[in-house]
């Protein structure tokens, strides 16, 4: 049988099983952890490297057209036309935030207008060794060690999903006497064909170091 064969083979398992939630070697940002509550954790994430592009739209529809630009990238839309592995989260948050984040950490929105989509590059990768995007909407940025709180749940991802998840969160981080660095974001681990209660979603926000 020929690699192609398996490789397909792999790809159509690995499709299949990510309808039912299971993600099959998806690599995940390295970070540590601990239980702030039974629902809220508190992670710290090392330095790591993204390919980010802004998408004006509504929230969703910028979420897909972000998502097919990066997919592009790492499918071979580059230099070299070499693939780069998928991993996750894939990140979004609002454009204003993400411009308050190059001074403090990163994040969701107010207007809805202008959105900033994520995919993190595996740690393999290095700003000198990735490739360069041949869409130039798409752009290679280093993102700083950040501490940040997350809730995570299940089911849609619009906004009306969304916003409760957060307020929750928020509810709990005033609880403890936790400021947010920045608005809160949301981060996606599965793809959109994944069954709605078997997906992973979170809401995170940036929180101070030490919280």
């Amino acid at each position: 049988m020929s690699n192609k064969i398996v490789s397909t083979i792999a790809q159509v398992a690995e499709s299949g099983l990510g309808i039912v939630g299971v993600r099959v070697g998806t690599e995940e940002p390295a970070h540590t952890s601990r239980r702030l509550t039974d629902e809220v954790e508190i992670r710290r994430y090392d330095p790591r490297i993204a390919a980010s592009t802004t998408v004006h739209a509504d929230e969703e529809q910028a979420r897909r057209d972000g998502f097919r630009r990066l997919a592009g990238y790492i499918f071979g839309g580059n230099t070299g036309s070499q693939k780069v592995a998928m991993t996750a989260p894939v990140s979004q948050s609002s454009a204003d935030s993400q411009r308050i984040a190059m001074t403090a950490p990163v994040s969701s929105s107010a207007d809805g207008d202008s959105w900033v989509i994520r995919f993190f590059m595996p740690s393999t990768w290095t700003m000198d060794t990735l490739p360069t995007p041949n869409d130039d909407r798409v752009k290679l940025v280093e993102v700083p060690a950040e501490t940040v709180a997350v809730l995570r749940f299940s089911g849609g991802r619009g906004r009306d999903n969304v916003a409760p998840q957060i307020e929750k969160l928020s509810e709990v981080l005033r609880a403890h006497n936790i400021e947010m660095s920045n608005e809160p974001m949301t981060w996606f681990y599965d793809p959109p064909w994944t069954l709605a209660f078997r997906r992973r979603n979170e809401v995170v926000v940036s929180v101070p170091e030490g919280s």
